[in-house]
């Protein structure tokens, strides 16, 4: 049995950060989208609030390699509204790239080589 049949479970970035420093060599690739999604919100007390907000979800897939065997873990980095000003979309992007790069650390630190794509 490989070791990375062993880690099937795995869902988390932590949990390959883990497994990294018992010594396994470790590739992962990153794929960035923003998905545009309906978010469902309840009526407000105000007849002018949408029953539906339309959102972005700037989301990181990490497509992990162990051994012959893939692993992959979808992480959300923010949540935005459509609706928002260009700056926002702007600070938005930003902060997203910022809580991205973290993650791009974190994984080096423990020797995970990967592309590291901004949004």
């Amino acid at each position: 049995m490989s070791a990375a049949t062993d880690y099937k479970e795995y869902g988390r970035l932590q949990d390959f950060i883990a497994f990294a420093k018992t010594g396994a060599k470790i590739k992962a690739t990153v794929a960035l989208s923003r998905q545009l999604v309906s978010n469902k919100v309840h009526p407000g007390s105000h007849e002018e609030m949408k029953s539906e907000v339309n959102m972005f979800l700037y989301t990181a897939v990490f497509t992990f390699r162990i051994g012959d065997e893939d692993r992959t873990v979808s992480k959300v980095y923010m949540v935005s509204s459509t609706e928002e000003s260009a700056n926002q979309m702007k600070v938005d992007t930003n902060i997203s790239n910022q809580r991205l790069k973290v993650d791009y650390e974190r994984l080096k630190s423990v020797g995970i080589e990967m592309n590291e794509p901004l949004f």
